[in-house]
């Protein structure tokens, strides 16, 4: 939610500065996740003046620049070096002095220097429109009227709007707060608290609003009032649409909306002011004079704004006239009914409809509108009328015209306040704070509940229709501790656990392997297992568990696999600089048979992405590559006492290349290299490596295998070295198995440590070389027992993978 400080402050009592205001929004459940001060000039024209051209000479080295003299109101003119042909004695321009940044309407900010051009000094810039950011035009230099005076800020002829944005990370049950009001009334409500005064919040009256003529009647009738409980619309006649004035304008673009005309301003506007969602048909539009609010056949097209076609839901509610669907009631309106600039005649909707059709129709036709957004959530169902009546005061004020109808309100079955019953125990029980009752009913009346009963140990109040959310005692907590300021939570000096008797070994395993790998430089990353369904192939897709009441159009699925969710996060930190990356995972996947059963996997995922080592004055960066991840996977293992981890490559979705990773007869998990084509789907420039291990597997054989401690060796292990030509399809692994088969029990270790292919070797060849080293426990081995081991290991790789020593 956006929320502009200049807006909000209208509606206050008192005057609160940006700063303390950020911290009482916090403070009161409303977190800010965002405070950037705005101009409606980027840069706000700050630094730049008016300049008087006194003079004018071709510049001796450069056909194209002129050497100016710029009067700018100081001791002395600035001489500039100007390239724009229309530069010429006596005109008053735009000056940025040395020092001023200017901000462009394209491109990014420019400090003014001192600067030689061409071997002529230029103590500044004379602007063109584009150049300080007012229009896209660089046809030459702004030109401004000779009335201007040389030296004024330039500010004082081109006024900016300036405020101060405020971006509010609201639950999905603060509807309440999806106003400039209704976060004024919590504000107002909070000083009222601290400051000890008695304060409320400053609204525009209607009473000037007044029914002229009775020139444009509408009949409307209601079908389905379950779905639209309430209604209301009035007429108006005579309007030009046109467009919107400049505090319309920057009130909308301060917080992000584009100005369309003043009729759509408006009804967005009302909305941004109250949180009521309006829409203005084009009375000449509407057939048969009737508005008909039904739910068309299955199937129904019907064509939105978009000059999409669309096909109906059978629950999808409509705003019909007497030959069809104008537009769907609560999201979006139809392409024939809107507001055009030959609009004359208007009629204005200000309606309540039911939350979860509205949701249910946004997600099926994917329209996530500010409407929707607003109506799913549940409005103020008591001011439809009021607000009607503030749209249509602007609609006269702004756009001209006449009211030409009386207000059509079909509410049958008003909407009774809920009552809800407060015990003082139990808000200490919640709280953990003992509060005052008299300081209780000033916070609930200072926001708009009505105290109907006053005992002494329970507190009964009525709540306002502006708080749909509210409906048992703990909602009432919530609001009492919010407006006391969430930060004023007291916190016990003393908390009492009652540990856990249970042999948590899938808890110890979890800490172990997260202290592993954050002694290795690995950071833990917690991603949203709610995801994008475009992430996945439609083999990924099969059996996927789809969300019923998803947030948002993105967010519609829990992930099938881990890695997508993980690249979001990959993507995020390359995208700010932030490249080299080692991260780790604990989280679930999510997978349905379509008949009600459901399956969750348990994965612990590590990622490696950029260098792995960096570069020193005694070695050049190592970037991370499949091998570092394999050995940082060896490693962990051999810490949880599984047995030795083997790679089988294997077609995986994502990536490429891919392996099963095998721990004794078991499938572990994966590992590999993530794909060109998933990496361009986030944007992704550089390698990422990612093991997957299929947690409860890892459990199973962590508790297999138990870890003994023995003495360290008293005997210094002997080595030797052995290098061999084999084929080049001979893996690792496999020479792994060779030696493994030759069942010397006295090897206590192997060691790759060189690796060479060339034609030279002979055709689909390659050498390796390895290192052995042999250990006897009891006594130091001589020379014959080593080189009759090392015979044994020769004649078994001769005959398991046809090596051929090399003896040179």
């Amino acid at each position: 939610m956006t929320i502009s400080y200049n807006w909000l402050s209208d509606y206050l009592p008192v005057s609160v500065d940006p700063e303390r205001l950020s911290k009482i929004l916090t403070s009161i459940g409303l977190e800010v996740e965002s405070m950037e001060s705005y101009a409606s000039v980027k840069g706000g024209l700050k630094g730049l003046v008016v300049g008087k051209v006194l003079s004018c000479e071709r510049h001796p080295n450069a056909d194209k620049l002129t050497l100016t003299k710029v009067d700018i109101g100081a001791e002395a003119p600035l001489s500039i070096v100007c390239g724009a042909p229309n530069v010429t004695p006596g005109q008053t321009v735009v000056v940025a002095p040395v020092g001023t940044t200017i901000y462009p309407y394209s491109g990014d900010p420019i400090t003014m220097k001192l600067a030689k051009i061409r071997g002529e000094e230029s103590q500044g810039m004379i602007c063109a429109e584009d150049e300080i950011g007012l229009g896209p035009n660089h046809g030459g230099i702004l030109v401004l009227p000779d009335t201007l005076k040389a030296g004024i800020p330039l500010q004082q002829h081109f006024p900016v709007y300036t405020d101060t944005i405020y971006e509010i990370g609201l639950t999905p049950n603060r509807m309440d707060a999806m106003s400039h009001i209704g976060v004024a009334r919590d504000v107002a409500a909070y000083l009222t608290h601290h400051d000890k005064k008695e304060l409320r919040i400053k609204t525009t009256s209607v009473n000037g609003f007044k029914v002229q003529e009775q020139s444009l009647t509408i009949e409307v009738t209601v079908k389905d009032p379950i779905a639209c409980q309430r209604y209301s619309s009035v007429s108006i006649s005579g309007i030009k649409v046109a467009e919107s004035p400049q505090w319309l304008k920057d009130r909308l673009l301060a917080i992000g909306l584009r100005p369309i005309n003043n009729i759509v301003d408006i009804t967005n506007y009302v909305m941004h002011e109250t949180g009521q969602p309006l829409h203005a048909f084009d009375a000449d539009a509407i057939k048969g004079g009737k508005i008909i609010v039904q739910k068309l056949p299955e199937g129904s097209p019907f064509v939105t704004l978009d000059e999409k076609e669309r096909r109906l839901h059978a629950d999808d509610l409509m705003i019909c006239d007497a030959e069809g669907g104008l537009c769907i009631a609560g999201v979006y309106g139809g392409i024939g009914s809107g507001v055009t600039p030959a609009t004359t005649r208007l009629f204005l909707e200000s309606a309540w409809f039911n939350p979860g059709m509205i949701r249910k129709t946004s997600f099926r036709h994917g329209l996530r509108t500010d409407a929707a957004s607003r109506f799913e959530k549940g409005v103020d169902i008591s001011q439809t009328v009021n607000v009607l009546k503030r749209a249509a005061l602007l609609i006269k004020e702004i756009a001209g015209g006449v009211i030409a109808s009386d207000i059509t309100d079909i509410y049958p079955n008003p909407e009774e306040k809920k009552q809800v019953a407060l015990k003082y125990h139990y808000l200490k029980k919640l709280s953990g704070k003992n509060y005052h009752p008299d300081t209780v009913k000033k916070i609930l009346e200072a926001l708009g509940f009505e105290i109907l009963k006053d005992g002494i140990d329970e507190l009964r109040v009525c709540v306002p229709h502006s708080k749909p959310d509210i409906s048992i005692p703990a909602d009432i907590v919530e609001e009492i501790i919010r407006i006391d300021g969430l930060d004023n939570i007291e916190i016990p000096q003393a908390i009492t656990i009652t540990p856990s008797v249970e042999n948590d070994l899938d808890g110890r395993l979890r800490e172990k392997v997260a202290q592993y790998l954050a002694g290795a430089g690995f950071r833990e990353i917690l991603t949203n297992s709610i995801t994008n369904s475009a992430y996945y192939t439609e083999q990924q897709l099969r059996g996927t568990v789809k969300m019923l009441n998803n947030l948002s159009a993105e967010l519609n699925i829990l992930r099938p696999a881990m890695l997508e969710t993980a690249l979001e996060v990959i993507s995020y930190n390359h995208n700010r600089k932030n490249d080299q990356l080692r991260l780790f995972e604990f989280g679930k996947t999510y997978a349905t048979t379509g008949q009600g059963e459901y399956q969750e996997d348990i994965h612990c995922c590590i990622y490696l992405s950029g260098i792995y080592t960096e570069a020193s004055w005694r070695q050049a960066a190592q970037p991370a590559d499949l091998y570092l991840l394999k050995g940082v996977l060896a490693r962990l293992a051999s810490s949880l006492g599984l047995p030795a981890l083997k790679l089988e490559e294997t077609s995986l979705p994502g990536l490429l290349p891919g392996f099963q990773l095998i721990a004794g007869k078991e499938k572990l998990g994966s590992i590999g290299q993530v794909a060109k084509a998933k990496m361009a789907q986030f944007d992704i420039k550089q390698p990422v490596y990612v093991a997957d291990l299929n947690w409860n597997m890892l459990v199973k054989l962590a508790t297999k295998n138990n870890l003994s401690f023995r003495e360290l060796p008293r005997q210094i292990a002997v080595e030797r070295d052995l290098a061999m030509i084999v084929n080049r399809t001979v893996a690792y692994s496999a020479i792994e198995s060779a030696i493994k088969k030759a069942g010397i029990q006295k090897l206590s270790g192997t060691r790759l440590f060189d690796l060479f292919e060339s034609d030279k070797l002979g055709a689909d060849k390659k050498s390796v070389a390895i290192n052995f080293s042999f250990l006897d426990e009891e006594k130091t081995m001589t020379d014959k027992e080593i080189d009759a081991l090392m015979q044994k290991l020769i004649q078994t790789l001769e005959k398991e993978i046809e090596a051929e020593i090399r003896t040179s």
